[in-house]
């Protein structure tokens, strides 16, 4: 194991290997298995359980459904806006002789499982609530350190391949976890319980294999409680690039969320399909489909080109057609092809723009911290989108407006990328 402070704060040269990506990317398979099984199936299915007396008494009661798992994904956005950045500045610091990163990936990884074990148990939604919540908080942990992992350890023009592999196995781990628990008839539990193991299984080999440089304490920088809340604020007047890559995260992520978290209530409720479930695995397949070819494909063709910008601006720019689509055009079949467009724009934006991110943190010492901030873009949008979505939903009596808000976010996402100066 490498303990040479100058290879934990260098900019990395040497391209990491096979091996080192697929342990890198198994991960990644667990982890999105793990949060986005119950996004999309497991919660909306165990809040419509804890209020069938709601449900069953006003024909319209599904929007009180969807206002309640939109409150529960709410509350846990708000801890994501805390445990990203927080874990970020605590593993930039870490002495630790296993590394900056690995511990924090290991213990996020196990609160995220003990989290979704705990939460498949609870039958209020105040306690679906609070450990949606707690799994929410692990996943953070988990993947705020994992995500440091490659500007500490991959080269600038490697880094399109490597984040590819955060988007190819999200797409993947997402078809396998509701295959699990829809096609196999698994119960709430069952399925919390199931994702909650794969996701410690499929993170140890990458903890395990992959060496992390050892910082001396000698190096470590000063840590307080104000230095710390300073440090969250990073100026857009002093580093405009990385406000700028920020905010178009913020927006498409948006974008996609509004697009994608309500899709089951959508088809119940908005299509009236009768078998929802089944029609939900065919949109998330076709969806998921076009997420691994365009990251696999664009992410490397990024590389080649040494370009970022125009692949970020495409990718958004297509989200937004999609859910322009979905508002305007409501029907299955048109829905299907929407699938289709908005898993190629967001296959390519996830590997590209996390490639982007990385090439626009102001300080090496802070990547972690820096790298944290940028991850709530991520997270806190799937997490914040239900409870906005649902809002919308109600007062429109509707999904069109939700539609047309989310390519308003994922257009506006495009053209936040248009002042970035440092990164082609």
């Amino acid at each position: 194991m490498t303990t040479s402070t100058t290879t934990a704060f260098s900019e990395p040269k040497v391209h990491v290997p096979g091996a080192w990506i697929a342990l890198f990317a198994t991960a990644w398979l667990g982890i999105w298995m793990a949060q986005l099984t119950p996004i999309q199936l497991l919660l909306p299915t165990q809040v419509e359980a804890i209020m069938p007396k709601f449900a069953a008494s006003d024909p319209k009661a599904w929007v009180g459904n969807v206002l309640a798992f939109g409150i529960v994904s709410g509350i846990a956005g708000l801890c994501a806006l805390v445990a990203f950045p927080l874990t970020g500045a605590l593993s930039d610091r870490s002495t630790s002789r296993f590394g900056r990163r690995r511990p924090f990936i290991l213990v996020g990884a196990l609160i995220f499982a003990i989290g979704l074990i705990l939460l498949g148990a609870q039958t209020t939604i105040v306690g679906v609530g609070v450990f949606w919540a707690v799994s929410l908080i692990g996943f953070c942990v988990l993947t705020a350190s994992l995500t440091a992992v490659i500007s500490d350890q991959v080269p600038v023009d490697q880094r399109g391949v490597v984040s590819s592999w955060i988007s190819a196995p999200q797409a993947i781990g997402t078809i396998l976890g509701l295959l699990l628990v829809a096609a196999l008839g698994l119960s709430v539990f069952v399925g919390y319980t199931v994702v909650a193991i794969a996701v410690v299984v499929l993170v140890i080999p990458f903890v395990v294999r992959v060496p992390d440089a050892v910082l001396a304490p000698a190096d470590r920088s000063p840590l307080t409680l104000r230095g710390m809340i300073a440090g969250f604020w990073i100026s857009p007047r002093q580093y405009p690039d990385f406000g700028w890559t920020l905010t178009s995260r913020i927006l498409v992520n948006f974008g996609n969320a509004f697009g994608t978290s309500l899709l089951l209530y959508f088809l119940q409720d908005g299509l009236k399909v009768a078998d929802a479930e089944d029609v939900l695995l065919v949109l998330i397949l076709i969806y998921m489909v076009f997420v691994v070819l365009a990251s696999l494909v664009l992410g490397r063709l990024s590389d080649r080109l040494g370009r970022r910008k125009a692949f970020v601006f495409a990718a958004a720019a297509l989200q937004g057609v999609a859910a322009l689509m979905l508002a305007f055009v409501p029907v299955l079949g048109v829905a299907m092809v929407a699938a289709g467009i908005l898993g190629l724009g967001y296959g390519c934006f996830l590997s590209v723009d996390q490639a982007f991110a990385t090439q626009v943190l102001p300080d090496a010492h802070t990547r972690g911290k820096d790298l944290g901030i940028m991850n709530i873009a991520t997270a806190v949008p799937q997490a914040i989108a239900p409870l906005i979505g649902a809002f919308v939903v109600a007062a429109l009596a509707g999904f069109q407006g939700l539609f047309v808000l989310s390519a308003v976010a994922a257009l506006l996402g495009a053209l936040a990328v248009l002042p970035i100066r440092s990164v082609r």
